[in-house]
Order: structure tokens, then C-alpha cells, then sequence
């Protein structure tokens, strides 16, 4: 049966499926996809940086760049260290783009694109450090444009769009050495004859890292460079598994996570698209360090698994995990914005209904979240340390903190002074905070959802409570954050998933209960190529 995926605003893939009961049974004929992964991604950012690339023993490296008009090739048994080199322009260049918002997380600053392209504003999705949703800039290209869009906007009330301008004197240029010959070129592509490279961020030899597949040194959108690794998809989960789940997970919770991240990738070829490659390789994507950890464990999963994917109403699903949960599982719009997805909603992570009866003692009531934080038996992260934490930090430190973060965003209370007070005013089914209040001595404002997270260097998620602490003084002294879990929470638990594979869960029962109403399905021969869509 030939199906068209309806992945929103980005990816439109066909493919032939087959549906499976089961997570055994390896499609020996599924064809690979070739991803583009920005493995160091803002090369030259510092000018001080060194990246070398070694060939393995008894292997060559090939460098093929443009000299002019011509295409050069150059073979080398040696490392290849490259260099920046500061560049002076004969005159002056201003660069800008209006910013119309920065934002924590991929997922939301997708739908605060989403909500400009519905009136009518052209953007495109940034990530120079935080996310950001720039005005398209082929579109607003010239600083008469930018400036009436950065006015209408505000008259609208987005106070905290701006135009971010640079005056660029020098920029960044790559240089290497062959053969004792220097060269200085913008666009370098990188393969040798095994298809492995070992990559070296720093001067120590043992951090070198290897990778298969083939690399390419080109620009990017902030005026520096990304390596790029062009890998198969199958060979990419090789240097993401292990570091995701860890190298000695039970097999079904292996099994598992390799469904999961292989359809995360293939839901969101999208998220660079500014910068010419597919996904980043740490945690704002998934964690991939190549081939220098991989394990017989891991790559026996993602053997057993080849192909396997997770859908709902056939279509890929947003195939978001975390690390623990803290007893329960967010719903999409807990952590972000945006429509829920029907098959990420609240579940007690636990393997027993008994825990916590979530229909009747709903955790957006405080005292109700108060006594759930306080339980510590029974699921399935009870015993990892996460599960459960407190941290107690001075309201000297949270200031620091908070100041830092609404500075980042241009907020107009950055430059409050004192915090008088702060209060959860409103949480999600799940217990995550969706609205937390800071009254300051310039007026009260909010934080909300996956904010709260940037705002405050205690809580590693939102599923906390905030105690006042006076330390035995008349004064507020500072605030306990006591709260469980580490990251967003949506859909499958890494630490759960492992110990509902010790009690025996197969992969399929494990994802189906992180992810209801969901399936496994193949791509199957038939694939055809998988093209990247404008977003609309």
C-alpha cells in the first residue's frame, strides 16, 4: 500500500509500509537514507579554533574545493588541520536581520513561525546560540523593509521584536595546509577512501572522534562555518544510541529507542535548513558522536530494528523523549506551543495503575502535585536519582539568573532589581508549570512553560514546586525547588523504558505505552527520496 506522509510544514517523504505486531524481524531490504549532520556547528566563531581531520592507518584523505573556476583534488596520508583566519574587508559591512523572538527550544520557536506566517510575515527559523524566528531575509532586504516591519510589529504589540545589527570589519576565513602549500577557500568537501574520518575538536588526541561517511566545511547563516557529516541513517543511529540510551540498556528498551530516534530524524530533516544540513548533534537534536562509541549491544538493536519507524494515522510521529519523567509524562502544550498530539498525554510512569488514580487526583492542583512529588515508591524511575530532587539557591542567585535570561530576551523587566516574590499560578493535568509569576520591584511578570527551564539554573524540569526559604531571618532569603524529572517529560522516559524492559516489556508494549494508539511500520523497499519542503 503506497502512502503519502503528511508530515507538517516540512518533510514530504513516500513510502511503502508494512505494518508489524512486533520488533524482531530486521528488513533486510529497506534502502538507507543519506542525512547531512552538523557535527561542530559555528567553526570560527572564536578565532582562536583548530579542527583537524585525520585519515584512520593506511587510509588517504580526500579534499575536493573550488580554485576559482576549476575543481581541485588533493590527496594527503597526513591530518589536516584546519585554521581561522581573520580576514580584514576593504570596507566596513553591516549585517542585520529583525529577530522576532528567541526562544529556548525548537519546538517553539516552530510555532511562534507558524503564528507569524498566518499573518502574512515570511520568516525562517535561526539557532546563532538560543532559537530565534528571524523575518525572512531574501524577503526583508533592505534596511527601509526592515525597519517599517520592525515598526508595524511593535505597533501590534510585539514590544520585544528588534533588529539585531553588526558591523563587520573582519570575518572569519578557513585555511589548511597540504604538501607544505597554504590554502584559504570557503567550501571544502571531505572523504577518504575507507569512508572514516577521525574529527578533533581540541589538541588532545585522544578526543579525536571517528565518523563514517563523507564531511563538508561550508558557511552558515551567522558568518562562520559547519562540518557537516553525510551519513546513512542506519549508520547515524550507530553514534546516537549508545550515547542516548547508554551502552548496556536491557535489548527491548535498545530496541526501543532506536525505533524512536531513527523516526525523530525523519520527522525533522527541517530544523537547519537555514544553514544548508538537517539536525545538530547534541542534545537540541540527538546526541551523535560517530562511530567511537558504538556497541555490540546498541548495533544489534538498530540491526534488529533497520527500517522501523513509529506512526499514528499514518503519519510520523513527533517522536520527543526525554531522560525521566518524574512519574509522569507531559502532554505536548505542557512543555510548548502548539497543538497536542493525541498520542503524547499524561501517563503515570509506572507499571502498576495503582501509584496514582490521574482521573481523580488531577496535578494541576498544588496540594494535589505537592503529594505526588512526595511519593517515591513504585515507578519506574524510583530508583535513579533524578526520580526525585531539591535544590535550594539564594535569591541573590536566582536574580543573577533571571536578569541574564530576560536580558537574552530583551524583556523591559530585565532591569528589575529585586525580587519580592515568586508563585506557580497555574499548572498542567501532568503537574508541569505553565505559568509562574515573579513579582519584582518594577511590577509583576510571567514565565511560561518550557521558560521556566532557561529562567532559573536549579530546576533541570518543570514538574517542581517553589518552598520560600527564610534560613532563620525576618527576610526571604531564597527558594527550594523540589521537583522530579529531567527534561520536558514528553513521550518515552529513557530511565522508565529501561525498567519496563527488565520486567520483560517487549519493544512494541514499551512504545505503546509511551506513545498510545501509535505503530510500527517498515520503509520498505519502495522508498522513494525523501525532499525537503519549504515550510509554509
Amino acid at each position: 500500500m503506497k502512502i503519502i506522509w503528511r508530515i507538517s510544514y516540512t518533510v514530504v517523504t513516500t513510502f511503502c509500509l508494512l505494518g508489524l505486531t512486533g520488533a524482531s524481524g530486521p528488513a533486510s531490504r529497506t534502502k538507507d537514507v543519506e542525512l547531512r549532520i552538523g557535527i561542530v556547528q559555528r567553526f570560527g566563531d572564536n578565532p582562536t579554533e583548530q579542527l583537524q581531520l585525520e585519515p584512520t592507518k593506511g587510509d588517504r584523505l580526500r579534499l575536493k574545493f573550488k580554485d576559482g573556476h576549476s575543481q581541485q583534488t588533493l590527496v594527503t596520508t597526513n591530518p589536516v588541520k584546519l585554521e581561522i583566519l581573520m580576514q580584514s574587508l576593504p570596507v566596513a559591512v553591516v549585517e542585520e536581520r529583525v529577530v522576532l523572538g528567541i526562544f529556548r527550544t525548537y519546538e517553539t520557536a516552530e510555532d511562534s513561525a507558524r503564528n507569524w506566517r498566518a499573518k502574512g510575515i515570511e520568516v525562517e527559523i535561526a539557532q546563532p546560540d538560543r532559537w530565534q524566528v528571524w523575518a525572512k531575509r531574501e524577503v526583508y532586504n533592505t534596511p527601509l523593509l526592515r525597519r517599517l516591519l520592525l515598526q508595524s510589529v511593535q505597533a501590534a504589540g510585539h514590544k520585544m521584536t528588534f533588529v539585531d545589527s553588526q558591523v563587520l570589519q573582519k570575518v572569519p576565513r578557513v585555511t589548511w595546509q597540504v604538501d607544505g602549500k597554504r590554502y584559504n577557500l570557503d567550501d571544502l568537501e571531505i572523504s577518504s577512501d575507507k569512508n572514516l574520518i577521525r574529527v578533533n575538536e581540541t589538541k588532545k588526541p585522544e578526543n579525536a572522534r571517528l565518523y563514517a561517511g563523507e564531511m563538508s566545511l561550508q558557511p552558515n547563516a551567522y558568518g562562520s562555518y559547519t562540518l557537516v557529516n553525510k551519513v546513512p541513517l542506519e549508520t547515524y543511529l550507530r553514534g546516537v544510541v549508545p550515547y542516548e540510551i547508554g551502552a548496556n540498556a536491557p535489548k527491548s528498551a535498545t530496541e526501543a529507542q532506536a525505533i524512536i530516534a531513527r523516526t525523530y530524524v525523519l520527522r525533522n530533516l527541517h530544523r537547519f535548513a537555514i544553514d544548508g544540513y538537517q539536525l545538530c548533534a547534541n542534545t537540541h537534536c540527538q546526541v551523535y558522536y560517530g562511530l567511537s562509541g558504538v556497541t555490540p549491544n546498541t548495533d544489534r538493536a538498530i540491526a534488529a530494528t533497520r527500517g522501523m519507524i513509529l506512526t499514528y494515522g499514518n503519519d510520523l510521529v513527533d517522536a520527543l523523549y526525554s531522560s525521566t519523567t518524574g512519574g509522569i509524562t507531559a502532554s505536548f502544550s505542557d512543555v510548548w506551543n502548539g497543538d497536542d498530539r493525541p498520542y503524547l498525554q499524561p501517563i503515570v510512569d509506572a507499571p502498576s495503575h495503582s501509584v496514582w488514580n490521574l482521573s481523580g487526583r488531577n496535578l494541576a492542583d498544588e496540594n494535589e502535585f505537592q503529594r505526588f512529588i512526595s511519593l517515591k515508591q513504585g515507578f519506574n524511575e524510583s530508583q535513579r536519582d533524578l526520580f526525585r530532587w531539591r535544590r535550594e539557591t539564594s535569591l541573590k542567585d536566582i536574580t543573577k539568573g533571571l536578569q541574564k535570561f530576560l536580558k537574552v530576551k530583551k524583556s523591559p523587566y530585565a532591569k528589575f532589581k529585586t525580587i519580592r516574590e515568586m508563585k506557580v499560578a497555574e499548572r498542567s493535568k501532568s503537574g508541569r508549570i505553565l505559568k509562574l509569576d515573579v513579582k519584582t520591584d518594577i511590577g509583576t511578570f510571567s514565565l511560561h512553560k518550557d521558560e521556566v527551564r532557561s529562567a532559573f539554573a536549579a530546576p533541570v524540569s518543570t514538574l517542581f514546586y517553589l518552598q520560600p526559604l527564610n534560613k532563620g531571618k525576618s527576610e526571604l532569603w531564597g527558594y527550594a525547588f523540589v521537583g522530579g524529572g529531567l527534561g520536558h517529560g514528553v513521550g518515552l522516559s529513557q530511565i522508565g523504558a529501561q525498567n519496563l524492559a527488565k520486567l520483560g516489556w517487549s519493544s512494541p508494549k514499551i512504545l505503546q505505552f509511551y506513545y498510545p494508539g501509535t505503530k510500527i511500520q517498515i520503509l520498505y523497499n519502495g522508498m522513494e527520496q525523501i525532499n525537503q519542503a519549504s515550510v509554509h
